[in-house]
């Protein structure tokens, strides 16, 4: 149907975020199709030493409550449990949170952080890519016309690792973040062996360094070792400016913030 219609046809989900951008006009489909009678796109299994399979149309409240998730990936129920409130929590997919590529959204810097994979299918066939190829700008995927988002695979933390996600609100606790920050941790003998760290809400798309994460390996992942990642990510970001905080305003916070998330991680809290 996507095929057939081009242009002129918008996947709907659940409808949080299709409904918002058509009563405010910022998008006229002549068709919508929908997603909802579909029920493999429902799934959600975690297959010990695999990971985490998640359905498209999985919903954000099932993502928080249920203990195939809390149990494999506390920091992802967290993540989910922290989003706006219940109702929309009731109603949000998490295939529609990575589709919209909404830079302020909560999961998709959790996601990215843990290594997260997207399966696609168009006419074509199938393909899978990770969410920096996925997300690409404000409102942007590397989706085709014709394609669409069936499952989302989230692999095995390595024995040890900890997570987790931090956000900053600036008008309301139920508000999109000012910032949010994901990490994703792990140490050996007191030293780190694999560090993750992906900011949200600063810019079109979750933000992640390489190189910062790879110059921490090998060393304490102490107070001094988080206030530097804390600065150099501060630095390399060009945050932007909206209503919940100016650039200058947003690169402060990113500094306390992924400081915090580090050693918070760290402490396996």
């Amino acid at each position: 149907m996507l095929a057939d219609h081009g242009d002129e046809a918008k996947i709907i989900a659940a409808g949080s975020a299709v409904v918002l951008m058509l009563s405010q006009g910022l998008i006229a489909p002549r068709y919508l199709i929908s997603l909802e009678h579909l029920p493999e796109l429902y799934s959600l299994e975690h297959d010990p030493g695999l990971g985490l399979s998640i359905g498209a149309m999985t919903s954000h409240a099932q993502m928080e409550r249920e203990r195939v998730v809390q149990g494999a990936f506390p920091a992802l129920a967290d993540t989910f449990h922290k989003v706006a409130n219940i109702r929309i929590r009731n109603q949000a997919t998490v295939g529609g949170v990575l589709c919209e590529a909404d830079y302020a959204s909560d999961p998709p810097a959790m996601l990215m952080a843990l290594g997260a994979v997207v399966k696609v299918v168009g006419p074509l066939g199938e393909r899978y890519l990770n969410l920096h190829e996925l997300l690409q700008d404000f409102y942007q995927t590397a989706l085709d016309h014709d394609e669409l988002v069936t499952d989302i695979f989230v692999p095995e933390m390595e024995a040890g690792a900890k997570a987790t996600y931090l956000k900053f609100n600036t008008r309301s606790s139920e508000d999109r973040p000012c910032v949010g920050v994901a990490v994703v941790v792990n140490q050996q003998r007191g030293v780190c062996t694999q560090l993750r760290v992906v900011v949200g809400a600063v810019a079109g798309t979750p933000q992640e360094f390489f190189e910062t994460e790879e110059a921490a390996v090998g060393k304490p992942l102490d107070e001094d070792l988080a206030r530097e990642i804390g600065h150099a990510y501060a630095q390399a970001i060009d945050p932007i400016s909206d209503l919940r905080g100016s650039a200058a305003y947003r690169q402060q916070v990113i500094e306390v913030l992924v400081r915090r998330a580090i050693l918070q991680a760290a402490e396996g809290q």
